[in-house]
């Protein structure tokens, strides 16, 4: 728990010293240290104890990677943080290194499966993260149940966690695609748009998002003219996107990563496609960017702070520990850009190091420690707060509607939705 409130309170005295060089301004209310979150402690005094192993599976390679490599190289730079400070200090009073166990599950839930055997049966690691994509971590959760080992995912799908009675064991990160898709409504609600057609991938996240769509759409009055899928994978999309163009709607709702959501998105602007296009969260990151080029322009979406930290007012409480991430993140990598992907997995790796300092490698004790202390953890994807009903813990509160513009991503406020066709 030191080493996150000593690394926000030398970055909060930093800001304050700059600010006091410039013009008289009103000092930036500083964040609110997280009370959950471990701490490398600087020159440690305690002797040093057997490693902490945390397993840790995401999508190196195939479809998802653009989502796995900055989940891996956020893992290895908290890894790296965390033992060149001399570990973390647990229950026993002495510093533990981190032994983190990275395995490529090449974006198949198979390979997922059988990752989350070898860490948990093999390595005997204390907690499980992973993976990157939705049908993969719903893989895993057998695995993780069946040895009583607490798994944090890095994917979407409210089915990772629900019902919650048969998810004892599993927690996640990333936002479900519920307070996604409100946000999406506020939009569509400010602009007056009452019909819509759809397009996603036909897998756990995709239906997730989908089911969610159509589930408050209808509850708001707002008709779905076409709820077209697409397979993991598949490059073209012409025959739906046909279609939907026939059926002439007011706005197109995306359920994608950018695998298949940035090919998607040039094929909508080829086939002279004019309709607001809405992205789920699935596309945050700069890969979708590259890969769309001139026809990510325009296109919004709900996501995490994040890619906008820099147009948050200092008073928000998560400024401090994005642009923290931003600098940190970008040092390890040789200026990578972060992704929110990337953000959700710090927040799965900090959330159980904070774990291991407070009951040490138990596995139930750690499951136990999720779910009752985890309480307004400032985190990269929102200000957490997991509970015995809630194995989440952040919702609408934590997204923020972005749209694409000039190659970048451009903050878009509720009193402007109006304005954003």
């Amino acid at each position: 728990m030191q080493r996150q409130i000593l690394a926000l309170t030398l970055f909060v005295i930093a800001i304050l010293v700059l600010a006091a060089c410039a013009a008289p301004v009103a000092a930036p209310a500083p964040a609110p240290a997280p009370t959950t979150a471990a701490q490398p402690t600087a020159a440690p005094q305690a002797a040093a104890g057997e490693p902490y192993k945390i397993g840790f599976v995401t999508s190196i390679t195939g479809p998802a990677s653009s989502l796995g490599i900055p989940e891996r190289d956020t893992a290895l730079m908290i890894q790296d943080q965390v033992n060149k400070a001399g570990g973390i200090k647990g229950p026993d009073g002495n510093m533990h290194p981190i032994e983190l166990i990275v395995e490529d599950d090449a974006s198949d839930a198979s390979k997922a499966t059988l990752a989350a055997k070898k860490l948990v049966e093999q390595d005997n690691v204390a907690v499980l993260i992973g993976s990157s994509g939705s049908p993969a971590s719903l893989a895993m959760i057998e695995t993780a149940t069946k040895n009583s080992t607490p798994m944090i995912s890095m994917a979407s799908a409210s089915q990772i966690v629900n019902p919650i009675a048969e998810r004892k064991w599993i927690f996640k990160t990333p936002q479900a695609n519920q307070p996604v898709t409100a946000v999406q409504l506020d939009w569509l609600k400010a602009n007056g748009i009452t019909k819509v057609a759809s397009i996603g991938v036909n897998n756990a996240f995709g239906k997730d998002s989908r089911d969610a769509m159509n589930e408050q759409f209808k509850a708001a009055g707002i008709e779905v003219l076409a709820d077209e899928v697409f397979q993991p994978g598949d490059k073209d999309f012409t025959a739906q996107l046909t279609k939907i163009k026939g059926l002439n709607p007011q706005a197109v709702i995306v359920h994608a990563t950018p695998g298949e959501g940035a090919p998607l998105t040039v094929q909508y602007h080829t086939l002279g496609m004019t309709a607001p296009l809405l992205h789920n969260h699935g596309i945050g990151n700069k890969d979708f960017i590259n890969l769309a080029q001139d026809s990510a322009e325009g296109v919004m979406f709900p996501i995490g702070k994040l890619l906008v930290a820099n147009s948050l007012p200092d008073s928000d409480p998560q400024k401090a520990v994005l642009l923290k991430y931003i600098a940190d993140y970008g040092a390890f990598t040789n200026g990578k850009a972060p992704s929110s992907f990337g953000g959700h997995g710090w927040d799965a790796v900090e959330i159980a190091l904070a774990g291991l300092e407070s009951v040490g490698p138990d596995r139930a004790k750690l499951r136990d420690y999720f779910e009752n202390n985890v309480r307004n953890f400032v985190g990269i994807s929102g200000i957490f707060n997991w509970s015995p009903t809630d194995h989440v813990g952040i919702g609408k509160e934590s997204l923020v509607l972005v749209k694409i513009k000039d190659g970048t991503w451009a903050f878009v406020a509720p009193d402007q939705y109006k304005m954003t066709q």
